[in-house]
């Protein structure tokens, strides 16, 4: 059985993705109403790390989850 961690991290990361692509891409489109943060790349990087917590979490679990199964076949 697939580990939930790992297709809720992918799905974050694409998101995480996109995002901050967009904010690195369109930084000329910013107004400048809060101080040229630039809240797409910002919440894009959270959203990178996130992914990437939760898909190595699930990676890991997955990995031991077949390790115990080969083992208790042996």
């Amino acid at each position: 059985m697939m580990d939930l961690r790992l297709p809720i991290g992918i799905f974050f990361l694409l998101v995480g993705i996109i995002l901050a692509g967009y904010g690195v891409v369109s930084t000329h489109d910013i107004p400048n109403i809060t101080e040229k943060i630039n809240i797409n790349l910002d919440w894009g990087a959270v959203l990178l790390v996130f992914g990437a917590a939760m898909t190595f979490f699930g990676w890991k679990a997955e990995a031991k989850a077949r390790s115990e199964k080969k083992n208790s076949k042996a």
